[in-house]
């Protein structure tokens, strides 16, 4: 599956969730809300994604106002790493160099916290 087809699922998937999983609702409200994206290093493959709880909006591109990104070395390893979006795979990525995280860490937690109710 190739990393722009999976970041365009992600979205819709979010926008599932958003409308159907009570808890993920009820987690987004708690925090207010969470501007993200993903990214290749070079730009190449990039989407954001702002989530409130009153809808998400996702597009191309990276946007400099985002609260958090996770910019990859190249798609191969966006892919890799997002197919098992663990906290240990992303931490191993992060020490290995294939994974460069922009913003503060506890946006990250936070993330990672509502994707679990995906």
């Amino acid at each position: 599956m190739t990393l722009r087809l999976m970041l365009w699922l992600l979205g819709v998937m979010l926008k599932r969730a958003l409308k159907r999983k009570a808890r993920f609702r009820e987690r987004l409200e708690e925090k207010g809300g969470l501007d993200w994206g993903i990214a290749t290093e070079d730009l190449s493959i990039a989407r954001y994604y702002r989530m409130r709880p009153s809808g998400i909006e996702t597009q191309r591109g990276l946007p400099v106002d985002l609260d958090l990104e996770l910019r990859f070395q190249d798609s191969q390893t966006a892919v890799k790493v997002l197919r098992r979006p663990t906290q240990q795979v992303f931490f191993d990525a992060m020490m290995s160099g294939q994974l460069r995280l922009v913003g503060d860490a506890q946006d990250m937690d936070r993330l990672q916290r509502l994707l679990k109710h995906l």
